[in-house]
C-alpha cells in the first residue's frame, strides 16, 4: 500500500495527474452499500461534493456546475473544474476535508476511500451516494442515467444519451467488429518510468477498454497492472500499442518509440502503430471513454 506521504509528495509534482491515475489504477477498487435506492432522487441537490473525475464530466454534462461546490484531484476535466475547491485524492481523503464544504449531497466513485473515512462520512447523515462502476459502454450510460436521476435531469440525459452517445456506441459496434474479426493483437502502457512498461492485465480497466474497441489484449491473462519485460513483449508481437496520456510521446523516456528497445522489434514499432489520448477519457469510463474508443477503432481501422 502505498503511504499518504508517497501521494502528497506527488501531488506537489506537474505530473500530478498521471501520478495519481497510475496509483488509482494499481489500488483495487472498494464497493460499499448502499443503505437507500442508489439512483433515488435527492432531497437536495444544491450543494454537490464529487469524488472522481467521471461523475464530474457527466455533471458537467447535464449542466450541473453550478451546483459542485468541490472536487477532487481526478476531476480535471473540463478545464472549468480547476477552479473549484479541492478535497484531496479520491482515494486518500479526509471527513473534514469533505464536510468544511458543506455539501448536501456528495457523489462518489467505488474506489472512494480510505474505508475508515467512508463510514464517518455516513455516518453523518448528509446523502451520500456511491455509484457502481462497470467498465462498458453499457455501464457508461447506466452511470449516466443513475446521476441524472439523482440530481433531476433525466430528460437532459436521455435527449445526449439518444443523440450524441448511442450514434457512437452504434459507430464503435460496427468498428469494433471488423477489428475483432482481423484478428488484431495489442497492448496498453500505462507507464514507462523506470525499468520496465507497467501494462494492462486482465481484470483491469485497460483491458476493459480493449474489449470495447476490439483489440486482443496479449497480456489478457495477466492479472491487473503489472511490469512487464522486453522478451515478453517481442514474443508476444502487439500489432497496437494504446498510451493513455497525451503528453507521453513528448517525454525523454519514450522520445522515439520506434527505436525503443521494448517496442522496435514488434509489428507496432516496425509501423509506428502507437495511439495516445487522455488517461480519464480511456480509463474514467465516463462519456469521454465511448469517444475515445471510438477514435480509437477509426485510427486502427486507418492506419
Amino acid at each position: 500500500m502505498l503511504s499518504k506521504k508517497y501521494l502528497m509528495s506527488i501531488v506537489k509534482n506537474k505530473f500530478v495527474y498521471a501520478a495519481l491515475l497510475l496509483v488509482q489504477l494499481y489500488l483495487p477498487r472498494t464497493c460499499f452499500s448502499q443503505n437507500i435506492d442508489l439512483c433515488n432522487r435527492a432531497d437536495n441537490s444544491s450543494k454537490i461534493v464529487v469524488a472522481g473525475g467521471s461523475i464530474t464530466e457527466i455533471l458537467f454534462l447535464l449542466e450541473k456546475q453550478k451546483q459542485i461546490v468541490a472536487l477532487d484531484v481526478t476531476s480535471n476535466y473540463p478545464n472549468e473544474t480547476k477552479n473549484y475547491p479541492s478535497i484531496g485524492y479520491v482515494r486518500n481523503l479526509s471527513t473534514e476535508g469533505v464536510m468544511s464544504m458543506s455539501p448536501e449531497l456528495i457523489l462518489a466513485e467505488d474506489d472512494i476511500g480510505p474505508p475508515s473515512v467512508v463510514n464517518q462520512i455516513k455516518s453523518l447523515g448528509v446523502d451520500f451516494r456511491i455509484i457502481e462502476e462497470e467498465a462498458s459502454s453499457d455501464g457508461v450510460i447506466e452511470k449516466i442515467r443513475c446521476i441524472s436521476k439523482i440530481v433531476d435531469k433525466e430528460k437532459e440525459a436521455e435527449k445526449i444519451i439518444n443523440n450524441q452517445l448511442k450514434p457512437q456506441i452504434k459507430k464503435l459496434e460496427k468498428n469494433r467488429k471488423k477489428i475483432e474479426s482481423k484478428k488484431i493483437k495489442g497492448m496498453l502502457v500505462l507507464s514507462m518510468r523506470g525499468t520496465s512498461p507497467i501494462i494492462a492485465g486482465g481484470n483491469t480497466s485497460g483491458n476493459s477498454y480493449m474489449q470495447m474497441v476490439g483489440l486482443e489484449n496479449i497480456f489478457k491473462d495477466i492479472d491487473g497492472w503489472k511490469s512487464i519485460t522486453i522478451e515478453s513483449i517481442i514474443e508476444l508481437n502487439p500489432d497496437y500499442v494504446i498510451f493513455p496520456n497525451k503528453e507521453m510521446h513528448k517525454s525523454s523516456d519514450v522520445n522515439n518509440l520506434k527505436e525503443n528497445p521494448f517496442f522496435k522489434n514488434t509489428k507496432a514499432g516496425k509501423n509506428n502503430n502507437f495511439i495516445y489520448d487522455d488517461g480519464m477519457a480511456v480509463l474514467g469510463f465516463g462519456p469521454r471513454t465511448i469517444t475515445s474508443a471510438l477514435n480509437t477503432t477509426k485510427k486502427i481501422l486507418d492506419f
